[in-house]
């Protein structure tokens, strides 16, 4: 049996299309048969607590998540820099587990790292110190006391900013940075990695203190999907088609 990885999705109401091709996918023989199924962060545009559970869009993601997880395959998720506020709610309606990262498993007999992948991007800085302020438990808490609509309407705003700043940001600094992907391999004793974020999918090998290694990034499903594949024999990156 396999062990599939998926990543940065963004589901949201305003993209029906990959939100049908990821329910599509869900459905798939290749997901039904594995072994266990990995979301590595950004399964949503934004979750502002699990209180958005009661949407007909995101119950309807749940549902589909759900009957993966009755079918066999075991669903795990992790938190990314859009959707950290999901908690233990929707993994209950989705089957999931929540798990924190980064985290050191054993993939089919392989040291695997995997972790959403934003941390890896040290060089903006501006990013970061964001990250460490909506991480914090105590702004969470403040975050959560809010109004529902009051946090969409944040979490909207952030977003813009965001997708404004992405436009006169340089392409480097919103990539991962060398020498945190190296620390991170050494952190763990270089086994391989498996992340997202940086919608820049690809297959790295490189050495690290005289350690062969390979870092696998995700695919992005905003212009079509993807997945990757883990089995005895290695790692294969799959793009996931409409019907």
């Amino acid at each position: 049996m396999s062990t599939l990885f998926v990543s940065d999705l963004h589901l949201s109401e305003e993209r029906p299309a990959l939100a049908q091709l990821f329910f599509d996918f869900l459905e798939n023989t290749v997901v039904g048969k594995a072994a266990h199924l990995y979301i590595l962060g950004d399964l949503f545009e934004y979750w502002v607590g699990d209180e958005d559970l009661e949407q007909p869009f995101n119950i309807a993601v749940a549902s589909a998540l759900r009957r993966v997880s009755e079918g066999g395959t075991r669903l795990w998720l992790m938190h990314g820099n859009r959707d950290f506020l999901l908690g233990e709610r929707f993994c209950q309606a989705a089957g999931a587990t929540l798990l924190q990262e980064p985290l050191l498993l054993n993939v089919e007999g392989r040291p695997t790292l995997i972790l959403h992948g934003d941390v890896l991007c040290t060089d903006d800085t501006a990013y970061q110190q964001f990250r460490r302020m909506v991480r914090d438990q105590n702004w969470q808490k403040g975050f959560l006391g809010l109004p529902v609509e009051a946090r969409r309407q944040q979490a909207q705003a952030v977003r813009n900013r965001s997708e404004a700043e992405k436009q006169v940001k340089s392409e480097s600094i919103m990539d991962v940075n060398a020498g945190a992907v190296d620390a991170m391999f050494r952190e763990h004793g270089h086994p391989r990695m498996i992340h997202g974020h940086t919608h820049r999918p690809a297959h790295h090998r490189l050495q690290v203190d005289g350690h062969q290694c390979e870092r696998w990034v995700l695919q992005d499903w905003y212009e079509s999907g993807g997945f990757l594949e883990c089995s005895a024999a290695g790692c294969a990156a799959h793009t996931v088609k409409p019907r």
